[in-house]
């Protein structure tokens, strides 16, 4: 159906404000990619977390075995004017398939994550707890077992069969897991001011599906609402962190921009990925917004 002109252009609008705000402020600074103080007190900005906190898929690879990326979010922050005074120094130590399990052991050869804080850092982002609910694993059960109903919740069945809700409870041992992180990032760098990143729009909000993405039609819909739970969890624990600690919602401003739409407003990537990107992951459109909506909370008081 051809969408009224008003409402494209309010919509065209609305796109065209993140993208100028943001990049105003995300004016690169040269003096901010240093990965070390000169003083050897250590970084003043920790960016930890999983693919999402990466900016897996998409160029300017920093380190191949993580996917760790230089348009990820936390190393546009890190790039941004706005933060040049508070990050002399950047420690990126986020990682493709991280658990919360990795903040506190190796994932490979990559070193704990929860190593990189210093009582001197002041700044840390974090975006973790899909991969604990098992993210890769819940897609591709919903495409193996979708030719089984086509047009009914046969993942949701799967996932809820017996009474029993496998991924919620997965849920909320992550909420647990996540409660002990972030005491211990307060514990390490108890001054620094920690924004929990959450989770964007991987899926159509209204839970209308498309035919580029082979799920069921209902399924489409229990991968929503598990999006919303997995990001309610994670600002559960943000606001119980207390002060300095805050929860950046990335999940309303990509509504309308998931792996459903058309390729030119998609900033979630569909199962069938453009060049530089990777499936089911914000593309650079994606984690711009995801850095914007970081900004916003690191300069909230």
């Amino acid at each position: 159906m051809k969408q009224p002109t008003g409402r494209r252009s309010r919509k065209r609008r609305a796109v065209t404000g993140i993208a100028v705000t943001s990049a105003a402020l995300l004016t690169l600074g040269a003096s901010t990619t240093s990965t070390a103080t000169a003083a050897g007190d250590g970084p003043n900005y920790v960016a930890l977390g999983d693919s999402y906190a990466s900016g897996a898929g998409l160029a300017g690879v920093k380190d191949k075995a993580c996917d760790r990326t230089t348009g990820s979010y936390a190393s546009l922050v890190a790039r941004s004017q706005a933060v040049a005074g508070l990050n002399r120094a950047f420690k990126d130590v986020t990682c493709s398939g991280a658990t919360t399990r990795s903040i506190w052991n190796h994932q490979g050869d990559a070193p704990p994550q929860a190593n990189a804080l210093t009582p001197h850092t002041k700044l840390v982002t974090l975006t973790l707890g899909g991969n604990d609910v098992g993210f890769v694993n819940v897609l591709t059960t919903c495409a193996t077992v979708a030719s089984s109903d086509r047009n009914g919740s046969p993942c949701k069945g799967y996932f809820t069969a017996g009474g029993k809700d496998v991924l919620g409870e997965r849920i909320n041992t992550m909420e647990g897991r996540i409660r002990g992180v972030l005491a211990d990032v307060r514990r390490r760098s108890p001054d620094a001011k920690v924004v929990v990143v959450g989770y964007p729009a991987v899926f159509p909000d209204n839970g209308v599906g498309c035919a580029e993405v082979p799920f069921a039609k209902g399924d489409f819909a229990f991968l929503r609402d598990t999006t919303k739970k997995l990001n309610r969890a994670l600002q559960r624990q943000a606001a119980a962190g207390g002060a300095g600690m805050s929860f950046a919602d990335t999940y309303s401003a990509t509504v309308g921009h998931d792996m459903c739409r058309p390729r030119d407003r998609r900033w979630i990537e569909s199962l069938t990925p453009a060049a530089n990107t990777l499936s089911a992951h914000p593309n650079s459109t994606g984690q711009l917004v995801m850095a914007f909506a970081a900004l916003d909370r690191i300069f909230k008081p």
